[in-house]
């Protein structure tokens, strides 16, 4: 059994994958993070991966991706795909599902406040995975530790910075 979580760097993506080592801890399961990259500047600045004026760098910005999942989860698996086009976020949710599919996960985290809403942008990758039935589906809409007493809180996560805590 795997877990994953698709990864992009964003507060809620990195506590999904803080809650999906707590578990995987707790079932001495497997964690894997998965990421996709398009080699486009804009969406780069969008992700928050670089800054207005900062030079693209896409193998920077892999490099910084899979040292934020090591930080947080040292035993996870980072996998990540290129792709050279800036498809719309339902493809780049294709990508991700695809890349999750291999890893054949019992159970996907998704960092994201609004999967499940009755409202819901068509764009959302969390929405479009969501909808996928061969694996059960996880949400983290907060950053705060688990309430369960039976799993061990990532310590140096939830103290890190005690001011984003949602």
């Amino acid at each position: 059994m795997t877990f994953v979580v698709p990864f992009d760097g964003s507060e809620l993506a990195e506590a999904a994958l803080v809650r999906a080592v707590e578990f995987a801890t707790a079932l001495d399961e497997d964690v894997t993070a998965v990421t996709v990259v398009p080699e486009r500047k804009r969406y780069a600045r969008e992700k928050g991966w670089i800054e207005e004026g900062e030079q693209f760098d896409i193998d920077l910005i892999v490099e910084t991706l899979r040292t934020q999942v090591e930080t947080v989860a040292p035993s996870a698996t980072f996998e990540y795909e290129r792709i050279r086009e800036f498809p719309p976020e339902a493809e780049i949710a294709d990508h991700i599902e695809r890349l999750a599919l291999e890893c054949d996960p019992s159970v996907v985290f998704l960092g994201s406040d609004n999967v499940g809403r009755v409202v819901t942008p068509l764009t959302s990758v969390g929405v479009h995975l969501a909808a996928e039935e061969s694996y059960d589906v996880f949400v983290v809409r907060h950053r705060a530790p688990p309430k369960i007493d039976t799993l061990e809180a990532h310590a140096e996560f939830y103290s890190a910075d005690d001011s984003r805590s949602g």
